[in-house]
């Protein structure tokens, strides 16, 4: 599995992928968009660079063919507490996503987290992407039970064209 771990030069085209892939008319091209619900961008460089200074132990991986073929995807891979790591931001570049990349990326980042000494992967998924939910629990995800409120004042992730949002929290055993 190609996975490269991400600099600070390139946060730009991380960003640039992550907010294609979920957001605007871009993300129309695969059937990972959050456009129908959420406005905005996801992330930007300078999100990126500060959880990764907050979170050291934390990686944002890069899929690609090579080290300098172009960025195919992108997973968010950290800590949460001992055997347990979060994984999140797993995004395939809207016209690749019928190559079935997405579960590739997914069991890298598994495998990456296991190597570290996971034993769970947690993640967190918003509650009204039925088919995204369904996509993981086909992988060996289940809902814990547990939610979480969405963050309808951080303007930084997006601003919400519906209400009612929350996020699931998803486990899968490794």
């Amino acid at each position: 599995m190609p996975l490269y771990p991400a600099t600070d030069t390139d946060l730009d085209a991380v960003a640039a992928l992550v907010n294609s892939a979920y957001r605007g008319e871009s993300s129309r091209a695969g059937w990972t968009t959050e456009a129908d619900y959420l406005d905005g961008q996801r992330t930007d460089a300078a999100i990126l660079r500060r959880d990764l200074a907050a979170q050291r132990d934390a990686a944002l991986l890069m899929f690609k063919d090579a080290p300098d073929a172009p960025l195919l995807g992108t997973v968010w891979l950290e800590p949460a507490e001992p055997g347990v790591w979060y994984l999140g931001m797993l995004t395939i570049r809207p016209d690749q996503q019928d190559r079935k990349l997405g579960r590739t990326l997914l069991e890298g980042g598994e495998a990456f987290a296991a190597a570290k000494g996971a034993r769970r992967i947690r993640m967190t998924v918003v509650s009204i992407r039925d088919t995204l939910i369904a996509w993981y629990e086909r992988r060996g995800y289940a809902e814990t039970g547990e939610t979480r409120p969405f963050p309808y004042d951080n303007d930084q992730i997006g601003q919400p064209r519906v209400p009612d949002l929350s996020f699931i929290v998803m486990e899968k055993a490794l």
